[in-house]
């Protein structure tokens, strides 16, 4: 599975790469064995379908834990509780402690926990959903702050006016105050999803196969690293910076949009 020997490989190049110096023809034959011996390519290329599955299911799941977290403590500080104010304090109570727990516990232990002690996941789909629901969670702590900080964006006017139509708290909160604040976090979002897509490396110790783990097989069975690591760096760089450039023309299709 390792392909051929250098001095075999050797054999199959143009004549030219002999006139290379030999580092130079090291590296040319480390990029074969990392990119087209048994296909590797195509190791890295399934490992980015699962990074980018994980990146997006983590991020869904992390939006709508934090959008829930942000309106239960904005309804609180607010002291909107009404006859619910005992159980919006329990609630409060139990996001604090959620949000204290998870920022203040590192994500690689986060995924041990999960991957090893509490889901156990016996094959790549498990181990996926386990991936998913960890970096969510993880994402949920984060995101709520964000979502919290875009509703209290919004000025208090906007509550005043929805409830002087006749609307109760909740239906104020998703028909007016949620939509304007989702157009002020969607940037803030998009730079989470960036920071989040490069946290998915983590998901390899509970050995899911996304791009990192791919690489390291790869290390495995070539016995080199120096290639295999240099080109994951490259590839999550490149990528980061598409994602930036994206988000960047994003921002400016929103800032022209609120010109208008």
């Amino acid at each position: 599975m390792n392909g051929l020997t250098m001095d075999q490989w050797l054999q199959t190049v143009p004549a030219w790469i002999y006139d290379l110096p030999s580092g130079l023809r090291t590296l040319l034959y480390q990029l074969y064995q990392t990119f087209v011996a048994a296909d590797r390519w195509k190791w890295f290329a399934n490992g980015l379908k699962i990074t980018f599955t994980v990146t997006i299911g983590a991020l869904i799941l992390g939006v709508i834990i934090g959008m829930v977290i942000a309106v239960i403590r904005t309804a609180h500080d607010s002291r909107r509780a009404g006859k619910g104010s005992i159980i919006l304090n329990i609630l409060n109570a139990v996001c604090k402690l959620y949000l204290t727990i998870i920022r203040g516990t590192p994500m690689m232990v986060q995924l041990l926990i999960m991957g090893f002690v509490i889901m156990v996941p016996k094959d790549d789909t498990a181990r996926m959903v386990c991936g998913i629901v960890t970096l969510g969670i993880n994402s949920g702590a984060y995101v709520a702050e964000i979502v919290r900080g875009g509703l209290m964006s919004v000025g208090a006017g906007q509550m005043e006016a929805g409830r002087s139509l006749g609307l109760n708290y909740g239906q104020t909160m998703w028909l007016i105050i949620i939509p304007q604040a989702i157009k002020n976090i969607l940037p803030a979002l998009g730079n989470e999803m960036i920071t989040l897509f490069k946290d998915t490396s983590l998901v390899s110790v509970i050995a899911l196969r996304d791009v990192t783990k791919q690489a390291q097989n790869i290390v495995s069975n070539t016995y080199q690293a120096y290639v295999p690591y240099v080109s994951l760096a490259i590839i999550y760089l490149v990528l980061v910076i598409i994602l930036t450039k994206l988000l960047g023309i994003f921002e400016r299709r929103l800032r022209e949009s609120d010109r208008r």
